[in-house]
């Protein structure tokens, strides 16, 4: 920790805090491991800004790692959420508002059979899982290296230096057991993938892809892996799982599935789905949905699955999103600060990638600009380079996602005006960073 900000009243909280939680903190991420300062505690958020406990405004790419796709507090979307607090919080009982909602996403997505909301990622995840195996008879997954699927066991593993396909745990706790029924695979390698793929097409029941890999940087895929990847699954009967939590809502209403042209077996969706409240969603072809309890054998079940509040939330952010273009519009942000920032950042051997609205900054590769799209490909001096950029950035007014493997969310409350303010705050994080100092502006 710094002198500057030893005393400031978040390290004060942060202080009081690692006596009550893990790490002083409820998501790793959050407690800025590595940054050498404690975390900012926020108070306050509106649009594209978050204030901090002291009151000092920060514009704002993180927008809670993604749901927030107006920006904080939209005004249209916090009107149906203050009317839903004054008339319910929660009913564990069948209501309205899930069914509008549910009526919605299949009108718009087609292909989308049946649907079950939840109240993570993580828990759409465990229960497409779930499905999988219960449609299938079979037991093993397959998942690829650099994709994240959330906290379940049989998924927070990694590709071990062993055989073909081995899976080492990524997390203590995590029964050697439960591990062996994971393969995994690296991106981007459609030889690698069949080779895997065909040693235990025998046992497998899915094939688990994040479509737009956005948890460990940013790492857009080929078509033509992607393509490959779903060709194979259909002709040997395994099925497809995209998980589209980060890119669900987030580059096009139908997610990468629209963009890509490929119809996944089951799906899973979150965080813009609910406006900003808890929320998951997993769905599909209506054969294997109807397999989930009480018209099937697999069960799943939860005290605050669709709860009122994220359902109208999410329904109001969704349908504006529609009515303002809003896809395209965020699209058009993000590649006009890319193309602000990219030759900056060039300055310091830094590159910006970006895809619709998300976009990632990380140190350039040796002596190539091809696109990264393998967690392996990632420069090892990722982690250093990017935190002197967040740092600087901090100090000025500017707050990224506190990771070096974390990408930016453009909302729609960013502006014209906060694209140019950002431009000029990383101008000057940059100049900072060139000259060894800290905090001190260009003249």
């Amino acid at each position: 920790m710094t002198e500057n900000t030893k005393n400031d009243l978040s390290s004060q909280l942060f202080q009081r805090a690692l006596k009550v939680a893990p790490g002083g903190v409820h998501s790793p991420v959050r407690s800025f491991k590595g940054m050498d300062r404690a975390p900012i505690f926020f108070a306050k958020s509106e649009g594209a800004y978050l204030f901090d406990v002291e009151g000092k405004r920060y514009i704002d790419y993180c927008q809670s790692f993604g749901p927030l796709i107006l920006g904080h507090r939209d005004p249209e979307v916090q009107e149906v959420v203050l009317e839903m607090i004054h008339t319910s919080w929660t009913f564990g009982a069948c209501e309205p508002y899930s069914l509008e909602l549910g009526e919605w996403l299949k009108e718009n997505i087609p292909w989308l059979g049946k649907l079950r909301f939840v109240s993570s990622g993580t828990e759409a995840v465990m229960s497409a899982l779930r499905v999988a195996r219960g449609a299938t008879g079979r037991e093993k997954i397959l998942k690829f290296d650099g994709c994240y699927h959330g906290h379940v066991d049989s998924l927070l593993v990694s590709a071990g230096s062993g055989l073909a396909g081995e899976a080492v745990p990524s997390s203590a706790g995590i029964s050697a057991t439960v591990g062996k029924l994971t393969v995994v695979c690296p991106l981007d390698d459609e030889a690698e993938f069949n080779r895997v793929f065909e040693e235990n097409q025998c046992e497998l029941a899915a094939v688990i892809i994040e479509p737009l890999p956005a948890n460990y940087g940013l790492l857009p895929q080929r078509l033509e892996f992607l393509k490959f990847v779903a060709d194979k699954c259909k002709k040997n009967n395994v099925l497809l799982i995209f998980d589209e939590v980060i890119s669900g809502f987030r580059v096009a209403l139908g997610g990468m599935a629209e963009i890509t042209g490929i119809i996944p077996d089951l799906v899973c969706y979150g965080k813009i789905l609910g406006g900003g409240f808890p929320v998951g969603c997993y769905g599909g072809r209506q054969d294997l949905m109807d397999m989930v309890a009480p018209l099937g054998p697999v069960y799943q079940a939860g005290t605050l699955s669709a709860n009122p509040i994220g359902m109208r939330a999410g329904l109001a952010t969704l349908k504006k999103m529609k009515r303002i273009q809003g896809w395209e519009l965020l699209k058009a942000k993000t590649e006009h600060l890319k193309k602000e920032l990219q030759p900056l950042l060039h300055t310091q051997n830094m590159n910006m990638v970006s895809f619709e609205s998300l976009f990632w900054i990380h140190e350039k590769r040796e002596n190539t600009d091809a696109a990264i799209r393998s967690n392996h490909l990632i420069p090892k001096n990722q982690a250093a380079g990017f935190k002197k950029l967040f740092l600087n950035a901090l100090n000025k007014g500017l707050y990224l996602a506190p990771n070096a493997y974390e990408v930016g969310f453009m909302s729609a409350a960013h502006s014209s005006e906060v694209l140019a303010e950002t431009v000029t705050i990383i101008k000057s994080a940059l100049f900072d960073i060139q000259n060894d100092k800290f905090g001190v502006r260009p003249s």
